[in-house]
């Protein structure tokens, strides 16, 4: 079925297009939702009267994204994560911690936009990430990545894992002290019988 989109539908289009979809992706999801109007004489002449408002509000965003890839292309991300001595992480950078980053320094950037080589950064060192904007435009993020102080990690864990030990170490002595007693009554009522 033909259509012209109302608004901007991720993954088909933006407003004022017009696009061939699947008759039950039309009627049940995209006219019920207003989303999208039927291919017809009367919505292309509807569409052919707003023509310059649709062109101004897409030359708009396309000057949007122009001055936020300015602004990303000039920032560096950086990103401290635990790492071994080898500077390989544990764990990786993924898009969203990325995204999280982004928000941090006030770009809103959805996960998804986000083209990392590699799908995620598993060792220390510097990156460069490719953030998908408006249309073809993109914009390159430099990423730097540095390990976390190894002694705030090592001084954490001995004191988690110390006590635990201690207490299984205990717990042990004490069975074996109980069952060596009830050995020989048990072994004193078999007699009997």
């Amino acid at each position: 079925m033909k259509v012209i989109l109302n608004v901007d539908v991720k993954s088909l289009g933006e407003e004022g297009d017009v696009k061939n979809v699947a008759n039950g992706y039309a009627r049940n999801f995209l006219l019920p939702r207003n989303l999208a109007v039927p291919y017809n004489e009367a919505t292309v002449l509807m569409f052919e009267a707003r023509r310059a408002e649709i062109e101004a509000r897409k030359e708009q965003k396309r000057k949007d994204s122009a001055s936020l890839k300015e602004k990303l292309e000039g920032t560096t991300v950086e990103i401290v994560m635990p790492a071994g001595a080898n500077g390989k992480l544990f764990g990786a950078v993924s898009a969203n911690v990325i995204s999280e980053a982004l928000a941090k320094l006030g770009f809103e950037i959805e996960r998804k936009r986000i083209d990392i080589p590699g799908s995620a950064i598993k060792s220390v060192g510097n990156y460069k990430a490719v953030i998908k904007l408006y249309e073809a435009q993109t914009a390159e993020v430099h990423i730097v990545v540095k390990a976390q102080e190894v002694e705030e990690t090592k001084a954490a864990k001995p004191a988690k894992s110390s006590k635990p030990k201690a207490e299984k170490a205990e717990k042990p002595a004490e069975k074996p002290a109980e069952t060596t007693e009830a050995a020989p009554a048990e072994a004193g009522e078999d007699a009997a019988n």
